[in-house]
């Protein structure tokens, strides 16, 4: 099969717009990665023997399936007890979920490499534990985890494609309609090949950028 560049100029538009969802869901579903992550990883250190358990159980149970069949839960399995999802939605909560169990070990890590004399210096100063965390703790530990945060958000980047399985329509989605539309796979696949390599360069390269960037501050 010869490769069509009129084909290319056809599809061209269904793929950017499935590649804004692509990009729309990997932002969303960081944010929930993120912010489930940072309750994790504070359940994990937490000095309530059963929280930590729990939270132990929750996070290796979510790590050890694969994402594929959570996601086949959540958009095929929940509406059979009452509840609903849309692809978009059910892949935003498998995606955030699934990673937020990485993530968690990542904040852990970073929060561990805090000086335990800021600890003592908080309570010393009667600093509560919510002033502790927020005004000693994570702002200490953010900046060195960065790099591998960022790491996991291109991670779900490149995870996207796997949400084609439950109807999302974003970069892969859209190639695999063309293609089964046209019977021609040669370029659908191979612009999303591309569109993903872009992408992830780019991401990162930004990455980088912000690394050295708070280097040199930390410097």
């Amino acid at each position: 099969m010869d490769w069509s560049w009129e084909f290319v100029a056809e599809i061209t538009p269904a793929l950017l717009q499935g590649l804004a969802v692509t990009v729309q869901i990997t932002l969303i579903s960081s944010v929930v990665a993120l912010v489930i992550g940072l309750f994790f990883a504070i359940a994990k250190m937490s000095s309530q023997v059963f929280v930590r358990r729990l939270a132990f159980i929750v996070t290796e149970a979510i790590r050890r399936t694969p994402l594929l069949v959570q996601l086949y839960f959540l958009f095929y399995v929940l509406p059979d007890l009452g509840l609903v999802l849309s692809p978009v939605v059910a892949g935003v909560i498998g995606l955030g979920l699934h990673y937020s169990t990485y993530i968690s070990e990542v904040y852990r890590a970073g929060i561990s490499n805090v000086a335990a004399g800021q600890w003592e210096a908080s309570k010393a100063c009667n600093l509560t534990t919510r002033q502790t965390w927020t005004k000693i703790i994570l702002p200490q530990a953010i900046p060195p985890m960065i790099p591998p945060l960022g790491n996991y958000v291109i991670a779900m980047f490149k995870e996207t494609p796997i949400l084609s399985a439950i109807t999302v329509l974003d970069l892969m989605g859209e190639a695999l309609a063309q293609a089964n539309f046209s019977y021609r796979y040669l370029e659908p696949i191979t612009l999303v090949a591309i569109g993903f390599l872009v992408v992830s360069l780019c991401s990162a390269a930004i990455i980088k950028l912000l690394e050295n960037h708070l280097n040199l501050r930390a410097a």
